[in-house]
């Protein structure tokens, strides 16, 4: 799998190229030190996953992973990041972002999140989780009952997988679907909840109670 690092510190890039050069079926195709330098990297190596951070000078990496999407939807970008503010966490999963790790993830995760995140799955650094999950209690909870109108009991028993960082496989071994089956449901469940990608299916989940 491709990677490119977007990270305005060069210590944080090296360290991470160095890191994941270790990994056989990892490559790391360019480095970033800023949005912008992303963006344009990304068009020419045709990534499988973007490391992303998000305070950076110039294109910020919120903008970054906005315009990567918007552009090249096949890309996964995952963002690692010091920042665990709330603003910072929910812009980037409002633009797509489908993963959140903090910088202080030990490295085997780190590993596996980016091999996750290729085959389909969201990735939530534990704390952050934590407020995603306070934050939809308190300010963003709405009635089960606005997403059981939308979707089927089986697209409920779907997304409710999904939102446990389930791939498709999971999903369908745990159901006893076929996989096929299920990339339905998640179309489905993707159009009826007007999202483009999972980990935004997923916080709506949490923020209906499921």
């Amino acid at each position: 799998m491709k990677l490119i690092i977007c990270d305005d510190q060069a210590v944080i890039r090296d360290g991470l190229e160095m890191l994941l050069s270790l990994e056989k079926d990892i490559q790391v195709v360019g480095t970033a030190q800023d949005g912008e330098q992303a963006l344009e990297l990304v068009a020419k190596a045709a990534p499988d996953l973007v490391m992303m951070d998000l305070k950076m000078p110039g294109m910020n990496g919120i903008e970054a992973t906005r315009r990567i999407l918007a552009k090249f939807p096949e890309v996964k970008v995952l963002v690692l990041t010091t920042y665990d503010d709330d603003e910072w966490l929910f812009d980037a999963i409002r633009v797509g972002a489908h993963g959140y790790l903090l910088k202080d993830t030990p490295r085997e995760q780190i590993v596996s999140a980016i091999r996750g995140t290729v085959e389909g799955k969201s990735f939530l650094d534990p704390a952050v989780a934590g407020k995603v999950m306070h934050q939809a209690s308190d300010q963003h909870s709405k009635p089960a009952t606005l997403l059981t109108q939308k979707l089927t009991d089986r697209e409920i028993d779907v997304l409710q997988l999904l939102a446990k960082g389930m791939n498709n496989r999971e999903i369908a071994n745990q159901l006893h679907l076929s996989e096929g089956t299920v990339r339905n449901h998640v179309s489905a469940i993707l159009e009826k909840l007007g999202v483009s990608d999972r980990t935004q299916a997923a916080v709506i989940a949490i923020q209906h109670g499921f």
